[in-house]
C-alpha cells in the first residue's frame, strides 16, 4: 500500500496569540516551513487526483495557505474567534481535508488524501459536512455560505471567519449578506482570494470596473486591501488578520490581490491553475523540491475506470462503442445554425455563458462569433434576464447557459418572469443527474421538473433532454426558432450512441417531432420508460432481461414537460411500466408520468427508479451507487416479472 510520501518532520502548529503586535523570528520561521509542506502537499493530492482521472482543483487552495495557517494559529490562541475556517468557494477544499487530516482530533488521516474525489473516500469534489471526517461544513455552491455564517456569529458572538473569492463575491446572495451584516455589526471577518481567475476567465478583463475592495467598501464593511507580486509578505498579512479580528465595530473584510498558483510557474496566472495541477507539471514541480517519490506516484497513477463496465465487459448491449458528448455537440450544433444565419440573423441572437462555456460546449460560439457571446461570469440570475430581455422581441432570442442545479434551483423566480413577459430564451443546462458529478450533491442537478414553474395555460416553457450526441442535433435544429422558454438538457458524461435493432444509429437519421416518444424496442411483458443518459443503460438492461427470457420494450421521452399520449396508451396496457431517471425521486418526472397514467384509467403495475441517496464522491460511480445501473434495474424488474 502507498504511504505518503511527504514527511511533517518539519511541519508544527503554531499558536498566536491577540495580544502580541508582530511575528518573532522563530514564529516566522516555522511559519514559512508549514506554508512550504502544506502548499506541496495540496500540489501532490491535486496532481494525483488530475493523474487519476478524477479532477480537482489546486489553485485557490494553494493560494490561501498563508491567511489560513495564520488564522489557525490565532484561533488556537483565542476562545473569541469561532474554530472553523468557513470558505463558501468550495473549489478550495483541498485546503479543508489537508488541514482535518493535520488535526489529530479530527478523524481524517494523511494517507486519506491520496484518495482525494475517489468514490466512498468521504474527500467529494466540495467540502460537506463529516463529524467523522473533522469536516465541519458544507461550502455547497459558490456565494451561499456567507448568510449562513451571518447567523451563526450573531448567535455566538465570535470573531468568525470566512474565505472568499473573486468567483464567489460576483454571486447576488453575497450582497445581501454584506448588506445585513453592516446593519447588524456582526463580527464577520472576510478574507478575500482576488486572484483574477474564474473557470471561464479573468473577472479584471470580462468584468472590467467591478472591485472587490470597492463593492464591499459600498456596501459599509472596513476593508484593507493588499496586493502581492511574488511571495507574502508574512509581517504584513499578520498584521491585517490580527488587526480585523480585533476590531469590534461590525464586518471587516481583508481583500489580497496576487496572481493565482504564483509558486507553479508553468500554471501561474492563468485560468487552467483553478484545475487540478496537471500531473506531468505536479510531478515536475515536487521533483524539484525533493520529493521523488511523490512525483513518482503521480506518473505512475492508474486512471479510474467504470465499475459498470469492469463487472460486465459486456455492458451497454445495444449501444455504440463510440461515445459522444451531448453538451459539446450543443454548443457546435448551435454555432452551425448561427453560421447558417449569416451575419443579419446573428444580430438577432446573442449568447451569455455564466462562467461555464467550456463545460457548456458554448465556447465554440465565442470561437466563432465573439461578438455574438458575453462571458458574464458567475451571476446566473442577471445573465438569464438579460438574455431574456434581449429575446423581448418576436423575431430575437437570447442564449443562456449554466450547469443544470443552478438553472434548476437558482432562477425559479426569473424563470417565471421571462414566461409572464413572454420572453424567447433558449437554455442549455448541462451536468444534469449524478452521472460523472465529482462535485457531488451539492452539484447533482436533480431538480430539472422545478423549472417547469408557470401556469400550464400559458406556459411556454419547453424542456428537452437527450439521449445521445446525434439526438441532440436533431433537437437543437429542430427547436432553433421557436419562440417561448425552450430548455435543452445535457449530461457531464458522455454518452454512447443508441443503436437499432440491425445495429445502426438509431438517431443518425432522424427528424425530432416535439412530445413524441421514441419506441426504441417493442415489448409484451411491460415498459422501461426512461430519457437523456438512463437510455442507454435502460437499453442493456432491456438485452439482459431478452436474454434471460423476459420480454420487456423500451421507450425514450426526450420532451420532458408533455406526454405523449398515443404512447402512453400503448405502455400503461402493459402489466408493467417503469420509469427510471436519474431525478430526484420525490420530484421527478416519473411522478408526472404515474398521474398521466392514472388519469387515463390505466393501471399497470408502477415502479419509478430514481435518485435516492447523497453522493459518495467518484465519477462513474454515482449511478451504481444510487442502484440505476443495468444489473440493478434487471434485478427490480426480474423481482416483479418473477
Amino acid at each position: 500500500m502507498v504511504s505518503f510520501p511527504i514527511p511533517l518532520s518539519n511541519y508544527r502548529d503554531l499558536t498566536f496569540s491577540l495580544s502580541s503586535k508582530i511575528l518573532s523570528p522563530q514564529q516566522k520561521q516555522q511559519l514559512k516551513e508549514n506554508i512550504h509542506i502544506c502548499r506541496d502537499i495540496i500540489v501532490f493530492f491535486t496532481g494525483l487526483a488530475s493523474a487519476k482521472g478524477v479532477s480537482g482543483h489546486t489553485g485557490g487552495a494553494y493560494d490561501i495557505v498563508p491567511e489560513a495557517l495564520i488564522v489557525r494559529a490565532f484561533m488556537k490562541g483565542s476562545s473569541s474567534i469561532y474554530p472553523v475556517l468557513f470558505d463558501e468557494a468550495g473549489h478550495r477544499v483541498a485546503l479543508q481535508y489537508l488541514f482535518a487530516a493535520l488535526d489529530h482530533k479530527k478523524g481524517m488521516k494523511l494517507d486519506d488524501l491520496l484518495h482525494y474525489r475517489e468514490y466512498l473516500s468521504g474527500l467529494p469534489g466540495h467540502p460537506e459536512l463529516d463529524q467523522k471526517k473533522g469536516i465541519d461544513f458544507s461550502s455547497g455552491r459558490l456565494g451561499h455560505l456567507w448568510g449562513d455564517v451571518n447567523g451563526l456569529a450573531e448567535r455566538t458572538q465570535q470573531k468568525v471567519i470566512l474565505f472568499g473569492s473573486d468567483g464567489s463575491q460576483q454571486e447576488g446572495n453575497d450582497a445581501e449578506a454584506a448588506r445585513q451584516a453592516v446593519a447588524a455589526k456582526l463580527p464577520v471577518v472576510l478574507i478575500i482570494d482576488d486572484n483574477n481567475v474564474t473557470i471561464e476567465g479573468h473577472p479584471h478583463t470580462y468584468l472590467p470596473g467591478f472591485d472587490i475592495a470597492k463593492t464591499l467598501s459600498g456596501h459599509g464593511l472596513k476593508v484593507t486591501a493588499i496586493s502581492t507580486t511574488k511571495d507574502e509578505d508574512l509581517d504584513q498579512l499578520y498584521a491585517v488578520i490580527r488587526t480585523a479580528l480585533l476590531d469590534g465595530h461590525g464586518p471587516v473584510a481583508i481583500v489580497h490581490r496576487r496572481e493565482i498558483a504564483h509558486g507553479i510557474p508553468e500554471i501561474a496566472g492563468q485560468i487552467k491553475a483553478h484545475d487540478a495541477v496537471p500531473a506531468g507539471v505536479a510531478a515536475e514541480y515536487l521533483q524539484q523540491r525533493g520529493y521523488l517519490q511523490a512525483a513518482k506516484i503521480i506518473l505512475s497513477a492508474e486512471k479510474v475506470s467504470d465499475p459498470v463496465k469492469a463487472a460486465d465487459p459486456q455492458s451497454y448491449r445495444g449501444s455504440s462503442s463510440e461515445w459522444g458528448s451531448c453538451r459539446k455537440t450543443f454548443g457546435s450544433t448551435l454555432a452551425e445554425m448561427m453560421k447558417k444565419a449569416g451575419s443579419s440573423g446573428r444580430k438577432k441572437i446573442h449568447v451569455y455563458s455564466a462562467d461555464l462555456g467550456g463545460s457548456t460546449g458554448i465556447a465554440a460560439v465565442q470561437e466563432q462569433f465573439p461578438e455574438n457571446y458575453v462571458s458574464g461570469g458567475v451571476m446566473e440570475r442577471g445573465l438569464f434576464l438579460r438574455a431574456a430581455g434581449f429575446g423581448s422581441k418576436k423575431d430575437c432570442q437570447g442564449v443562456f447557459a449554466t450547469f443544470s442545479v443552478f438553472g434548476s434551483e437558482m432562477i425559479i423566480s426569473e424563470i417565471q418572469m421571462a414566461a409572464l413577459n413572454k420572453r424567447n430564451v433558449l437554455c442549455h443546462f448541462s451536468h444534469a443527474g449524478i452521472d460523472w458529478i465529482a462535485d457531488n450533491t451539492c452539484h447533482y442537478g436533480i431538480n430539472l421538473s422545478f423549472i417547469d414553474c408557470h401556469l400550464p395555460e400559458e406556459s411556454t416553457i419547453k424542456m428537452y433532454f437527450p439521449a445521445d450526441a446525434l439526438q441532440m442535433e436533431a433537437i437543437v435544429k429542430k427547436i432553433y426558432s421557436d419562440e417561448g422558454l425552450r430548455f435543452i438538457i445535457s449530461t457531464r458524461s458522455d454518452t454512447p450512441f443508441i443503436l437499432d435493432k440491425k445495429g445502426k444509429k438509431l438517431f443518425e437519421k432522424y427528424t425530432f417531432v416535439p412530445g413524441k416518444a421514441d419506441l426504441i424496442r417493442e415489448g409484451k411483458e411491460g415498459y422501461i420508460v426512461t430519457y437523456g443518459e438512463m437510455l442507454y443503460r435502460c437499453l442493456d438492461a432491456v438485452e439482459q432481461l431478452r436474454e434471460q427470457g423476459f420480454n420487456v420494450g423500451l421507450v425514450n421521452t426526450p420532451t420532458l414537460t408533455s406526454i405523449d399520449e398515443e404512447m402512453l396508451k400503448k405502455v400503461g396496457s402493459s402489466s408493467l411500466v417503469v420509469f427510471v431517471e436519474s431525478q430526484n425521486e420525490k420530484s421527478g418526472f416519473g411522478n408526472r408520468y404515474a398521474k398521466a397514467l392514472l388519469q387515463k384509467g390505466l393501471t399497470p403495475r408502477f415502479l419509478h427508479l430514481a435518485a435516492v441517496r447523497p453522493g459518495q464522491g467518484g465519477i462513474w460511480e454515482h449511478i451504481p451507487h444510487q442502484h440505476l445501473d443495468p444489473q440493478s434495474i434487471v434485478k427490480r424488474i426480474k423481482a416483479v416479472l418473477s
